[in-house]
């Protein structure tokens, strides 16, 4: 998974997500309306504006989403870390959750290690 930024501020990520597990290793369950861990060196800081590109497995057409910064993984958190930002969603994206946990189903309560827990 790579994420490249636009500005720091209203920044543009794009997301490709090939299959559960990496969906699993960036799906974040624990926020609010959800969100996403995106791989990115960019700099962001928290409450950041983001709009996100998700090409999402076997959909056909790219998933515009609409977020906010709410978790920032900085270079050098040791090699279990990668670096990047957590994306809490719109409300409005409720539809694409209910897609994710359906794709993760079984897999949310493995205990597994994630990029971000």
């Amino acid at each position: 998974m790579e994420a490249f930024g636009g500005s720091v501020r209203n920044g543009i990520l794009n997301l490709a997500i090939k299959d559960e597990h990496a969906l699993y290793s960036c799906y974040m369950p624990f926020v609010k309306n959800g969100g996403l861990f995106i791989s990115t060196r960019k700099n962001y800081s928290l409450g950041d504006e983001v709009f996100i590109l998700l090409d999402l497995m076997d959909e056909p057409e790219r998933i515009p989403l609409a977020g906010r910064v709410v978790w920032i993984t900085p270079k050098g958190m040791g090699a279990s870390r990668k670096e990047g930002v957590g994306i809490q969603l719109n409300e409005r994206h409720s539809a694409i959750i209910d897609k994710f946990e359906t794709y993760l189903a079984g897999l949310l309560e493995s205990g597994k290690p994630t990029n971000t827990m």
